[in-house]
């Protein structure tokens, strides 16, 4: 039997209100339910982290949330809001394999702010900024599809956050990545939460999660099987999901 989903709310006497909700979100696909009844509250300022095995559902949960699939059922809230194209435009996703536009560095991160009507002395400065930010200055006129992979995924995360927005979704932007690399892309993820981003992380790292989360959602068939602070859940798992997860066995479901 599978164990209750539960919301994920503030920790302390007065919650704020949730930046996105779900209530019973589901995603069929191929006949199989592959996202099942899935609530959660999104808290302004925080780090979600989500985490589970292979196939459980972590990125397809990001892509409904950011409104890039469409739920079978249930519904999205945005600020107390339907989700729609309006909220997406405050929001930014970074995938785990970045997609690079078939331009330079530098005019990659211009077409970002262009299609938000940022233009001129603004586009500039913030052009100018988000690149030694992301230390890509040096590399601003390289086509961006030759960079190295680390390289890439730091433009991507440059491109994500040049527009300044209230959400960003990573789905494991450090996969793969050398210890530098993933160095490099944290220190980013930091900074753009100390710029007032609230981030949803998708990450199998739970050093990663211990640095950057505050929150974690731990999937397991689609369902959240266990939710609470990163350090709670990490080390001292109430889910038989987590508890074999994190401990490196297969989880059986309807097992003793």
């Amino acid at each position: 039997m599978s164990e209750p989903a539960i919301n994920i709310r503030a920790h302390s006497a007065v919650a704020p209100e949730p930046l996105m909700s779900a209530r019973g979100l589901c995603f069929d696909a191929g006949g199989q339910r592959l996202i099942d009844a899935v609530d959660l509250d999104i808290l302004p300022g925080r780090c979600t982290v989500v985490m589970g095995a292979n196939g459980s559902g972590k990125s397809l949960l990001l892509r409904l949330l950011h409104g890039l699939l469409t739920p079978s059922e249930g519904s999205i809230t945005w600020r107390g809001r339907p989700l729609d194209r309006a909220a997406r435009r405050e929001q930014a996703m970074v995938f785990q394999r970045p997609v690079m536009l078939r331009r330079s560095v530098a005019a990659n991160l211009r077409f970002a702010l262009s299609v938000r009507g940022v233009r001129g002395p603004e586009r500039k400065a913030r052009e100018a900024e988000t690149l030694d930010l992301a230390r890509l200055d040096g590399l601003k006129d390289r086509p961006a599809r030759v960079l190295s992979g680390g390289e890439q995924q730091r433009l991507a995360m440059a491109r994500a956050m040049i527009s300044a927005p209230r959400l960003l979704l990573l789905d494991e932007p450090t996969a793969s990545l050398d210890p530098a690399s993933t160095l490099a892309i944290e220190n980013l993820i930091a900074q753009a939460r100390e710029s007032g981003a609230t981030i949803i992380l998708v990450t199998h790292d739970a050093g990663q999660a211990r640095r950057l989360g505050d929150d974690l959602i731990f999937l397991q068939g689609g369902r959240i099987a266990e939710t609470g602070p990163v350090g709670r859940v990490l080390d001292a798992p109430r889910s038989k999901a987590a508890q074999a997860w994190l401990s490196g066995r297969l989880f059986v479901p309807n097992t003793p």
